[in-house]
């Protein structure tokens, strides 16, 4: 496995639409998915789109930590989406504090829905199909606007929320 580098905000496939994947049992894809769980894990988030990683592919990767897990939430280890499908579940949504690794040291709050249903194929080539809410459900909403090449301040209404994550701890220590 390789750690691979990161696109930064600017960077022009981060806000192109990504291409299918064709195979999806391809060994290729499985090697590509390995390498974006560890990159992922290396830098510390909690998904990574393909494009991200310089690759126009619909597909990406992610995990639910427990320090994340909400009430009625579960931990989850790894996984992958590829080709994946999300619909949003009801009307209600979520004020969702959202950083990336395509635009380091950044935070803003970004309306998601509160829970949907998402399908796609794993890692090991399965049809996946199911429904999330809270953390779970952001971060699929987050990477699958990546594949949409769609950055999460492309999504805020209040711009008075986002800034350098630092600025908002220093503020926060001394409230």
């Amino acid at each position: 496995m390789a750690l691979l580098k990161i696109a930064h905000m600017g960077h022009p496939v981060l806000l192109q639409p990504a291409g299918p994947v064709a195979d999806v049992d391809a060994p290729e894809i499985r090697a590509l998915i390995a390498d974006m769980i560890e990159t992922m894990l290396d830098a510390s988030g909690a998904g990574l789109a393909a494009p991200q990683i310089y690759r126009s592919l619909r597909t990406f990767v992610y995990h639910v930590p427990a320090s994340r897990a909400g009430d009625g939430e579960e931990a989850l280890s790894p996984r992958a989406l590829i080709n994946p499908e999300i619909s949003p579940i009801g009307q209600e949504t979520m004020a969702c504090v959202e950083g990336c690794l395509s635009l380091p040291g950044l935070r803003g709050t970004v309306p998601r829905h509160a829970q949907v249903r998402f399908g796609g194929w794993n890692e090991k080539g399965e049809r996946v199909d199911g429904e999330a809410h809270g953390f779970h459900a952001n971060v699929l909403q987050h990477e699958y606007d990546h594949l949409d090449g769609i950055l999460y301040p492309m999504r805020m209404n209040d711009f008075t929320t986002f800034g350098y994550a630092e600025e908002f701890s220093r503020v926060a220590a001394h409230s």
